[in-house]
């Protein structure tokens, strides 16, 4: 049937189904079994329905198809991340929209800056959407609110820190070991001082970093100076800050490990500020853009944030497929990459 017969009948505004189905000529059940694939159309009229429908650049109402369906899934699915400004939340969300869009999944992103209290009014927003399920890296330290979601059957999957206080999947980075090995790394350049600079105390991964550098201070026996950790840096200017303080003491630190890759370029700033950046080691935790082209170019403990992405969408779709199997916790390897910055000799070596 020619496309031509619907030509100057498009309604004013967006187009409904009853719409398709006017200028289709048939019943508005006929529409919604041939929009939502249902079959049981006759063939020539079935086209007559899609014709009508791009004609009038119908768009299925995902909402309303959810209320339709049997299983009152709305096809929409929630990743509550850190920061979407962040190079390693972005890189999160987009491994867990690849994944959901094989699945004809629209996934709808939040940020809660590391407020707690914020938190339980973003999840509350993404549940009156109705959102099938939650892949979250929470600023929360109790999780038992999330407990009356979970058993009302939003399947939920925690990255970068796990849950508290509730059973759930989790993916993440081994940042202790992570760590441990970057603060390893510049000792063996010959650092006995070598400082830690570090996020909000309050987060899972930054306690763990911390620890990771603890278990090398220790092992390595290097100089255990609290003036050489600065705690709850936010901030690319907090980190400088923290840097030119650290670089003005008596006995400055020769090497930084700097826990979060913000932190890492207040650090780089404030080194190459005072021409330092050839004499003072650092490494970062957390790539980012153009650390690979400085001069020297900065050595890094990279996390892998799509294959966290992907790994928590598979296992949210796995539980939203029905699998009731034991919870699991997936650790994502870290890996050194080796730039320069890190291999920074100290003076006396």
């Amino acid at each position: 049937m020619a496309n031509d017969i619907f030509v100057d009948k498009t309604p004013p505004g967006r187009a409904t189904m009853k719409d398709v189905a006017a200028l289709a000529q048939v019943s508005l059940k006929t529409v919604s079994r041939v929009m939502n694939d249902e079959g049981r159309v006759n063939p020539e009229m079935a086209e007559r329905v899609r014709i009508a429908a791009r004609a009038l650049r119908y768009q299925v109402n995902v909402g309303a198809s959810a209320l339709r369906r049997l299983d009152r899934r709305s096809q929409q699915i929630a990743a509550l991340l850190e920061d979407l400004a962040n190079p390693f939340s972005a890189a999160i969300y987009r491994a867990v929209e690849d994944v959901a869009i094989t699945r004809g999944v629209t996934v709808i992103g939040g940020s809660f800056s590391e407020d707690a209290a914020y938190e339980p009014t973003l999840v509350a927003t993404m549940v009156r959407h109705r959102v099938d399920g939650i892949i979250i890296a929470s600023a929360s330290q109790d999780h038992r609110y999330l407990r009356e979601e979970q058993e009302a059957g939003v399947a939920m999957v925690f990255v970068d820190r796990p849950p508290n206080g509730i059973l759930a999947d989790c993916v993440m980075s081994d940042s202790r070991r992570g760590a441990a090995i970057a603060v390893a790394h510049l000792a063996a350049s010959g650092h006995r001082r070598i400082a830690y600079l570090g996020d909000l105390e309050t987060i899972f991964t930054a306690r763990d970093r911390y620890m990771g550098y603890r278990d090398m201070v220790a092992a390595q026996r290097l100089v255990d100076d609290e003036r050489y950790v600065a705690h709850n840096i936010r901030t690319v200017e907090g980190a400088y800050e923290a840097t030119r303080r650290l670089l003005a003491l008596e006995s400055p630190p020769t090497a930084i490990f700097a826990g979060q890759n913000l932190l890492t370029m207040g650090a780089l700033r404030a080194i190459r500020e005072v021409g330092r950046h050839h004499t003072i080691a650092l490494v970062g935790f957390d790539d980012f853009m153009l650390a690979d082209l400085m001069e020297p170019a900065v050595t890094v403990v990279a996390q892998n944030p799509t294959v966290i992405g992907r790994e928590a969408a598979t296992l949210l779709f796995r539980r939203l497929d029905g699998d009731v199997s034991p919870y699991e916790v997936i650790d994502v390897p870290t890996n050194l990459l080796v730039r320069g910055s890190g291999e920074i000799l100290a003076p006396s070596h």
